[in-house]
């Protein structure tokens, strides 16, 4: 609820093409959080661009109540759901009225969201500018040449301040029930991830996961055996020396590799593996610090705290006080 006690309006923009999942992803954590609070905290509309209902991706069709355009009822906060940029079809030839819309709520002060292709729209609409916007990973290198001024991550989400932005599936429940969890307490968010029976809420700064082939693009096989190696042997990490005997590299081959298709030498690149998968566990379970730190390849916990704040600016100590500190 605002401050002042009233359900706070939230819209849903779905454009042709849109993913039905995403949609209801972004949708329903809010029904639900109505629903477990016993009191409306949020009221929800779906909005087209006319009258007629839109199709999504999978061909269903869904009604809007509302035409995008119309300021006849106040907002708090407005979804863009939309397929990424190359689905767009019909959509594209509208667009002009969405974007003036979206420009003239920013002014007023509404929260806007971006669900998949819907974070193009913000961004034509000029509302992410010197914002940090997550998108579909497929389509981040266009993005980025297209909108320099937008601070473009790989993360599941980003929530900026007043602006919202997923790349689409699933990751759009967890931005709902992180941001649920920000406006009503982290208990009621708990409470809608087990009603969906999700094991938790991903955090923001976790990056989209991607299969190997889709992370590394267009790299050679042997760069992606070469990461492939790294992954399989976290434990106890091979030496640039050994990575390069297994994959029949010379050492300086190797590291040409990882410069000019990752820009990092392998060791560098392999330690960050290690400390990302590390962060996880520190963040998701209560394993010990240094149980952790020997089973990602440090040989002491002072080791690894050592290089886990120099890499995060954070100590695994006070990154795990920080999980455990309530609301987010």
């Amino acid at each position: 609820m605002n401050a002042q006690g009233t359900p706070r309006q939230v819209g849903f923009v779905m454009l042709p093409g849109f993913s039905l999942l995403a949609q209801a992803c972004a949708m329903e954590p809010l029904i639900i959080a109505n629903m477990l609070a016993e009191r409306r905290l949020y009221t929800a509309t779906t909005f087209g661009l006319d009258g007629r209902p839109v199709k999504s991706v999978t061909e269903l069709a869904l009604s809007p109540e509302s035409v995008a355009g119309s300021d006849a009822r106040h907002l708090d906060m407005l979804f863009v759901c939309a397929p990424t940029p190359n689905g767009m079809g019909a959509a594209e030839e509208a667009g002009e009225p969405l974007i003036h819309w979206l420009h003239r709520l920013a002014s007023r002060g509404v929260t806007l969201g971006g669900i998949a292709g819907g974070t193009h729209w913000l961004a034509r609409a000029g509302v992410l500018d010197g914002y940090r916007a997550s998108i579909p990973y497929a389509s981040a290198d266009a993005f980025m040449r297209a909108f320099p001024t937008i601070h473009v991550s790989h993360q599941l989400f980003e929530i900026d301040r007043d602006r919202l932005t997923c790349g689409g599936g699933t990751a759009a429940m967890d931005m709902l029930m992180t941001l649920v969890g920000q406006q009503q307490g982290a208990g009621l968010a708990q409470r809608i991830s087990e009603h969906f029976v999700c094991e938790r809420i991903r955090m923001a700064d976790e990056p989209q996961q991607l299969p190997l082939r889709s992370r590394l693009g267009h790299a050679p096989q042997s760069l992606i055996d070469a990461v492939a190696l790294m992954e399989a042997n976290i434990e106890e990490p091979l030496t640039t020396h050994e990575l390069s005997a297994h994959l029949g590299l010379s050492r300086r081959q190797l590291e040409r590799l990882f410069k000019k298709h990752l820009q990092a030498v392998p060791s560098r690149y392999y330690l960050n593996l290690r400390l990302q998968q590390a962060r996880r566990l520190l963040r998701e379970s209560d394993q010990a610090v240094g149980e952790i730190a020997l089973a990602h390849g440090f040989s002491s916990g002072a080791h690894f705290s050592t290089a886990y704040r120099h890499h995060f600016g954070i100590s695994p100590r006070d990154e795990r006080l920080g999980q455990a500190g309530g609301e987010p």
